[in-house]
């Protein structure tokens, strides 16, 4: 009989893996920083833009001494009894009073009322009452929508403004054309709007218009036969040089207002 050699096997001892150290992901300090200035930009970039934390505006025309605010319901923050242009050091609008080296009072503010046919400003009301009794005129003007009836837009203006002997007359504000309007069409439904607006208060009113389309767009009938406001901003003269007021700037700050204002000089 033959005899099988019995052989033993050896059995692989499986060996315990050890753990795997788990590498926690820590964010850099620079990561952090990074993501908290951006995230602080993105909410306070809008009051940057709008000159909340702006501490010095726009430069003022030399030999500027009357001032005039233009608002709406974006102005914020009015405190109608401490309304000054300060200038400084610089010839800088600023709200330092003990930087400034010239205090000028406001002498007129003005705020938008109505717009198309429609439309009225949501704190038109507030404002127009909290101005009346102040020591500045107060004056309300009209959008003006070339694609809406002229007539329309008259009445609705005067459904909504009521003014007294002490206010500003009636203005119009034209700085835009609805697609397919011409020059003369433009200035067409503009007359309307402003001799309606004249039969009704008995008054003739201003005309709020840029520089530009003064000089090149609204026809020498308005033009030459009512008191117009010019917008040119920068620190030349408008090329329209008739004008009773000149906006220079929407960067200006005024003492009593938050933010950027628009201002313009009264032409003595």
């Amino acid at each position: 009989m033959v005899t099988k050699k019995l052989t033993t096997r050896k059995v692989p001892v499986k060996r315990k893996k050890k753990p795997r150290k788990v590498q926690k992901h820590r964010l850099s300090p620079w990561w952090i920083a990074a993501a908290v200035v951006l995230l602080a930009g993105g909410i306070f970039y809008p009051y940057f833009r709008a000159g909340y934390f702006a501490t010095e505006g726009a430069a003022v025309p030399l030999n500027a001494r009357k001032f005039c605010v233009d608002l709406s319901h974006y102005n914020e923050g009015i405190v109608w009894d401490s309304l000054m242009v300060l200038v400084n050091s610089t010839g800088h609008t600023s709200k330092d009073l003990l930087g400034a080296r010239k205090v000028y009072p406001v002498s007129r503010v003005i705020m938008k009322a109505t717009e198309g046919e429609k439309m009225v400003d949501r704190r038109f009301r507030e404002y127009w009452d909290a101005a009346a009794g102040r020591d500045c005129a107060r004056g309300a003007y009209h959008f003006f929508r070339s694609s809406k009836d002229p007539s329309k837009q008259a009445r609705h203006y005067a459904a909504t403004v009521r003014l007294s002997h002490k206010d500003l007359p009636p203005i119009l504000d034209v700085e835009t054309m609805h697609e397919g309007c011409t020059k003369e069409l433009l200035s067409e439904r503009v007359l309307v709007w402003l001799r309606e607006t004249e039969k009704t208060y008995g008054r003739k009113p201003i005309v709020y218009t840029s520089d530009s389309y003064a000089c090149d767009i609204l026809s020498p009938e308005i033009t030459e036969n009512y008191p117009m406001w010019i917008a040119r901003y920068n620190a030349l003269l408008p090329r329209f040089r008739d004008w009773t007021m000149w906006q220079f700037t929407d960067k200006a700050l005024v003492h009593g207002i938050d933010g950027y204002v628009d201002l313009s000089v009264i032409k003595d």
